[in-house]
């Protein structure tokens, strides 16, 4: 039997797979392709078929059969798998296993050159124009195995694994392998699908090149590539591009793409849904955050298992710099998985973003520790990765003709105690753990020509304890086993010394061999096997499943101030209270508002409702939501895309930021809208989004319903770039003038686009079939959009000679120019801009902070008011725009406003200037219900906002913050304590560090923050 049993050892371990080949061998061919059958296994079929006594059978590394009456095949290797359990191999859906290592800063952020700017790609060839768009990639021309990595990945039970270099917006097609060693040292015995999927991202990754230098940047890139694919797969009269055609002929394939955090993935999912995509998404671990929006996206997930390890928070200073979402993302993490399964999405688990692959299995654990089924866990990792790549029929279950990719193991896959013994891959068998015979029982023991004694072997089999019995006294018993061979030794006698020492081997169920006794003497011994060993009592036979740690509650957002239930509309009484209405009533005294359905429903005396909330004004007063019309808040990673003169295409909505913590500090000053602005790094920069304050709200959510579109333009020294430093002088412009023909050119391109697109759709439905339609380009479009009054210009400006510059160019070009926004020497050109139609945004008494602003004053605001231009004070700064009242005031002393005037600077104006005044900016029957209760007059340094009303929800209370503040240190003590706990019961810690997350204002250029996400 033991000869056998090494026989058979050798020659699985000679086993591989029988890969068809079309190229020679410089030698012998030596394939034993085999026949196996494992009996006696606990055998999954896949993750929710379970047969005991089950017998599988392989032959030539593919599944012949399995089943509980499966007949062994004659000549089949016969391996008894009893107390054994069989599963599907693991498949590992993002890897960069076997793929070459990445040069420069491919893992995150943006790279800082110090060449100055790239502007064109360096890749040489007839390759797309961006160097983050590489889709002709194709990982199985890159592929190398990698011993070290398929050993580390078995290890943990895995057999497949997608793979690509994780590089770049468009990272080109991935490779899905097996994790065998090839026989003949030649990878393609590992393929399984050489073009398995298609990879994205919105990183670019290792390009040197400028663009994009922003989050918006790279969905404007994803975006136009689509859109450049649509038109070249038609058109005829075209340039070669290598790129182009490898991303259609990729489009067929499972599209998969890689985010940074669960916004990016309501992101990816919206680029998806605009091109009717529907990306299998790689997500960064904290969905449960917003599971409501990512459950609706449809999309199928592919989850990590890295879980934050508990800070450092000994120190009170140092816990003071961990945030309130940090802290509980470390709390609630590790149960992401479980509340994925529990709302029903598809999802599957992987190893990526792991430091260390060996943490996996511990990871998986503590996922199941905090809710996650082995169902689900076995599910995440055979079936379902197997379905998202459409190789469903190859691997992720065990059935006639799948792949042998197949798990031995000592009990239920992922339990504590559970040993894996072997991985087999293809038919070919690695060895984890050696797998130890089954020698529990009860046996009686001779001895040489001793007297007959009880032996137990009981435990696991892995683990199993011997022990020998004098009558009914235990003795001291000693057991070691390795495969088939054993070696015991015990005490014979009572308060004995010295040892009978045994080692032989198992024959059937039988133990015999050689040994020597207490005196050294030789002897033979034989354990006849007598009945199974009695019940473990140790281990009680129905152990409770752990239960799921104690966690807080979610909120929304996912940080400090956030809501355990979003508010929402009530009918709202406010009473006695002063309105300053905005209007042709002007102050009312001891005036009611009534706020029904999110809308201003009556205002007077002595209102009343029925089932109202009823709020005292008495002494406060009320007042319409402040609006920032220059706001660069809540936007995620980069306010410029400040790289090429002209960034049309870009969108701010396309970055909208819901869990900025100045959404609720500026509804703590009395903000209740803003226009989010793209920066003044370049000429015409981006689009912007017209947004509500709505705390606690989706992205999407924010955004202001039907508004009118928004783009940024900006003059100056930021958009000319020449005072950047000598490497810099390369993007055109680099002077004043330079300015004015970039606005020129840009024009005219627009100009002919928007009369190629009216061309073309004024053909007859007959004419369009023959006719081509004009190349999509998204910065035109933009453009065009200006031209045909669809889309309204905010221009960053200072000094008198450019403002009037751009009139000119407008008045010639045909286009009008909304707001100049700063606009310090609007007092020298106020009759220009009213003539023109243009408004102002600007400072109250900003001046000398550079060269271009030392001609302001601080009556600039009045006098264009006075002038007749709409006059708006806005932010510009996540700072002041808490405070816009106090800086409306300030209109007062400089220039001699009304306090009406000076208030309708922060309010009713700019409402007019976004062209909104029609729906907020006054109190009026009719209009939404965006309210500020103050304390005190709203134009006054004391004056607090108790509460602030958007579309009739109250997102900002002032006695409710109180109470939240102190929820919030409640809830930190707690979850600091836990981690305390957490540290002192060996977990490995991590040091806390400041946030580096930051305010944009115009002028901040790069994306700095891009590492730490939003």
């Amino acid at each position: 039997m033991l000869k056998r049993y090494f026989f058979l050892l050798s020659l699985l371990v000679c086993s591989g797979l029988m890969a068809q080949v079309t190229r020679p061998r410089n030698g012998v061919w030596d394939e034993r392709t085999g026949s196996y059958a494992f009996t006696n296994a606990t055998l999954f079929t896949d993750y929710q078929t379970r047969i005991d006594g089950a017998t599988l059978v392989i032959r030539d590394g593919k599944v012949v059969a399995a089943g509980a009456n499966v007949a062994v095949p004659p000549g089949a290797a016969v391996i008894d798998l009893a107390g054994r359990f069989v599963y599907p191999g693991l498949i590992d859906v993002y890897t960069d296993y076997g793929m070459p290592q990445l040069e420069g800063n491919a893992g995150g952020g943006r790279r800082r050159r110090s060449g100055g700017p790239q502007m064109e790609s360096e890749k040489e060839g007839v390759y797309s124009w961006n160097q983050a768009v590489h889709p002709e990639d194709e990982a199985v021309e890159l592929f190398k195995t990698n011993t070290k990595q398929a050993d580390e990945l078995r290890k943990l039970g895995f057999g497949a694994v997608l793979t690509f270099p994780h590089d770049g917006i468009a990272r080109g097609s991935a490779l899905l392998v097996n994790l065998a060693e090839p026989s003949t040292g030649n990878p393609t015995e590992t393929i399984l699908k050489a073009r398995a999927a298609a990879a994205y991202s919105f990183n670019k990754g290792s390009s040197t090149q400028d663009y994009p230098s922003s989050l918006m940047g790279s969905i404007a890139l994803l975006r136009q590539t689509y859109y450049d694919a649509q038109w070249y797969a038609n058109a005829t009269d075209k340039e070669p591009n290598l790129s182009l055609d490898a991303w259609l002929r990729q489009q067929a394939l499972p599209q998969v793409f890689e985010t940074d955090n669960k916004l990016d993935l309501l992101r990816a999912d919206n680029v998806g849904d605009e091109f009717g995509v529907q990306y299998i998404i790689k997500t960064a671990g904290d969905e449960y955050q917003r599971l409501d929006a990512i459950k609706a996206t449809g999309a199928s997930l592919i989850v990590p298992l890295e879980f934050p390890k508990p800070y450092d928070v000994e120190d009170p200073f140092d816990a003071s710099l961990v945030t309130n979402e940090q802290m509980k993302h470390w709390e609630m993490a590790p149960a992401n998985a479980a509340w994925l399964a529990r709302e029903g999405l598809t999802f599957a688990l992987t190893t990526a973003d792991l430091k260390e692959k060996k943490a996996f299995t511990g990871n998986l654990k503590k996922a199941m520790q905090y809710g996650l089924s082995f169902r689900d866990a076995l599910r995440a990792l055979t079936e379902t990765p197997a379905r998202l790549l459409g190789v469903e029929d190859q691997l992720g279950s065990l059935r006639p003709g799948w792949q042998a990719n197949f798990l031995i193991a000592s009990d239920s896959l992922f339990k504590d105690e559970t040993v894996l013994y072997e991985n087999w891959i293809g038919g070919a068998r690695y060895v984890l753990t050696p797998m130890q015979a089954d020698l529990r029982g009860t046996y009686q023991l001779q001895v040489g020509n001793g007297p007959s004694l009880k032996l137990e072997i009981t435990g696991q089999p892995d683990k199993a304890k011997a022990q020998v019995y004098l009558d009914t006294t235990k003795t001291a018993t000693t057991l070691q086993a390795e495969g088939e061979l054993v070696t015991m030794s015990f005490v014979p006698v009572r308060k004995g010394k010295k040892r009978v020492s045994l080692s032989g081997w198992r024959e059937e169920q039988n133990l015999m061999g050689e040994g020597t006794d207490t005196s050294g003497t030789p002897v033979k011994w034989r354990a006849t096997y007598t009945g199974p060993a009695p019940a473990d009592t140790t281990r009680p036979a129905n152990r409770k499943a752990p239960e799921v740690p104690e966690m807080g509650e979610l909120v929304y957002p996912f940080m400090a101030y956030g809501w355990d239930t979003l508010p929402t509309a009530e009918t709202v009484l406010i009473r006695n209270a002063t309105v300053w209405t905005n209007e042709a009533d002007g102050v009312l005294e001891t005036t009611d508002v009534l706020v029904r359905n999110g809308k201003i429903a009556a205002v007077g005396q002595g209102l009343s409702a029925t089932g109202a909330t009823v709020v005292d004004g008495t002494g406060k007063h009320l007042t319409s939501g402040i609006i920032d019309e220059h706001s660069h808040i809540a936007i995620s990673r980069g306010v410029n895309e400040g790289t090429h003169a002209v960034t049309a295409e870009v969108r701010v909505g396309d970055v909208v930021n819901s869990e900025d913590i100045n959404i609720y500090r500026q509804l703590a000053g009395g903000v209740t809208a803003a226009q989010l602005l793209h920066g003044s790094a370049n000429p015409i920069g981006g689009q912007s989004e017209l947004v509500k304050l709505r705390w606690g709200r989706l992205p999407e959510e924010l955004k202001i319903e039907g508004a009118d579109e928004y783009i940024k333009f900006a003059l100056g020294e930021n958009v000319k770039q020449s005072n950047w430093g000598d490497a810099n002088r390369v993007r055109f412009p680099q002077t004043r003038m330079g300015v004015e023909q970039v606005y020129v050119d840009a024009f005219q391109r627009a100009k002919e686009y928007d009369r190629a697109w009216k061309n073309y759709n004024g053909l007859s439905r007959r004419q369009r079939a023959n006719a081509k339609a004009p190349h999509r380009d998204l910065q035109l479009e933009a453009l065009a959009e200006i031209l045909n009054d669809a889309r309204f210009i905010t221009c960053h400006s200072y000094i008198q000679s450019e403002i009037n510059m751009l009139l000119h160019v407008a008045d010639t070009m045909g286009f009008k120019v909304n707001t100049f926004t700063h606009i310090l020497e609007g007092y020298k050109v106020a009759d220009k801009m009213k003539a023109h139609g243009a408004g102002a945004g600007t400072f109250s008494d900003w001046w000398a902070y550079k060269y271009e602003v030392i001609g302001a004053i601080p009556y600039n605001a009045a006098i264009m008011d006075k002038v007749g231009v709409v006059t708006a004070i806005n932010s510009d700064d996540a700072e002041m725009a808490r405070r816009l009242n106090q800086e409306a005031a300030k209109t007062i002393k400089y220039g001699g406003l009304s306090e009406e005037e000076a208030w309708k600077t922060v309010t009713l104006n700019p409402a007019k200037l976004l062209h909104l005044d029609d729906r907020m900016g006054s109190i009026k029957v009719g209009k939404d219900a965006d309210l500020v209760l103050w304390s005190d007059h709203p134009l006054s340094i004391y004056a607090k906002p108790e509460q602030t009303y958007v579309d009739g929800i109250l997102y900002f209370d002032l006695a409710r913050d109180r109470q939240m503040r102190e929820e919030m240190q409640q809830e930190r003590q707690r979850i600091i304590q836990k981690m305390l706990q957490a540290k002192g019961s060996g977990e490995k810690g991590q040091q806390p560090r400041p946030s580096r997350n930051g305010t944009w204002d115009c002028e901040v250029i790069l994306d700095i923050w891009a590492i730490d996400g939003e």
